[in-house]
């Protein structure tokens, strides 16, 4: 944990350059995209939850994501809200290692979040017959179990190398508090931290990677030699919705990554890279795959009928 001398301190994060004259409007434009985010995100959870057709593999592994994707969103936007009207860009150390924390708990939880489900789809379409016996009650604990605790394993493992240091710095140079932000405030060696960074990275962007690249391909494949055209059509509906939510956060954070390590990309590049990290998966997640899964698309309007419906009934 951070020495007393360091919990003492107040950070800086880098300013909004907002404004007098849009601070409201900047006010309410974030809180009103937090709130979009927030809404969409558990209209999601709870028409999985609520919905007994829904109870399925590839249902209650995406049941997680909207769970790391509220995280993550309620992390970055409720601070960064706060700063606009208070005009004040400081924070606490110790709330600056927890922001960071949450945001890399957020990433990674994603990032194998969407490596499993595209598993649950390689089995679902290239071993249909053999679905219901891997894919049981106990293998899917088992994976969402690892997911989580993978995650914060790595990810405890990184912050915790963040004891060792005395920070001499105060100015975060990011949007928002995150590992590469910290490592720049310490005053030491910081090589332990570095490797340690780049085998995460390559862990946690080539792991999900090549399962993505493997299980796809396999998926392909199969959906060139089927004869079914409307299995064929809905796999490719399915796993294409799946691709376009991963590739907008491997992306967003590979292009992030790389800007931090790059000293020539501009400051404004690297803080619009970041911010995006925290702001297009949680906003377009559960709107890709609220309008483009089927069943998934079916359950919410139902639900939403549903319930408005019943309070329209309530108030007559």
């Amino acid at each position: 944990m951070p020495t007393n001398a360091s919990s003492r301190k107040l950070l800086t994060l880098e300013t909004l350059g907002i404004s007098a004259a849009h601070i409201y409007p900047a006010f309410v434009f974030g809180t009103i995209i937090y709130l979009i985010i927030v809404f969409c995100n558990l209209l999601v959870l709870i028409t999985i939850a609520v919905c007994k057709k829904l109870h399925t593999p590839m249902f209650i592994l995406l049941f997680n994501l909207p769970i790391s994707d509220m995280l993550g969103a309620t992390v970055f936007f409720p601070h960064l809200i706060f700063s606009i009207v208070t005009r004040s860009r400081s924070i606490s150390h110790p709330a600056c290692i927890t922001q960071a924390f949450l945001v890399h708990v957020y990433g990674t939880g994603n990032l194998l979040i969407l490596s499993a489900m595209a598993y649950d789809r390689y089995i679902a379409i290239c071993h249909p017959l053999r679905y219901n016996t891997i894919m049981n009650p106990h293998t899917l604990i088992k994976i969402i179990f690892s997911i989580w605790f993978i995650n914060l394993s790595i990810i405890s493992i990184l912050f915790m190398l963040h004891a060792r240091f005395k920070i001499c710095r105060t100015n975060i140079v990011d949007l928002y508090c995150n590992n590469p932000s910290l490592l720049k405030l310490a005053c030491e060696d910081t090589s332990v931290n570095n490797y340690y960074g780049l085998a995460c990275i390559i862990f946690l962007q080539g792991g999900p990677l090549s399962i993505i690249v493997y299980t796809y391909a396999q998926i392909l494949r199969t959906c060139v030699m089927t004869n079914q055209p409307d299995a064929r059509r809905k796999a490719i509906q399915t796993c294409g919705t799946h691709l376009v939510v991963f590739l907008i956060l491997q992306i967003n954070t590979v292009l992030t990554l790389i800007a931090h390590r790059i000293e020539s990309v501009s400051p404004n590049s690297r803080r619009l890279l970041g911010a995006s990290v925290l702001i297009f998966p949680p906003f377009l997640d559960p709107i890709i795959y609220g309008l483009k899964i089927t069943e998934l698309k079916q359950s919410i309007t139902l639900f939403l009928k549903r319930n408005l419906s019943s309070s329209s009934s309530n108030k007559l």
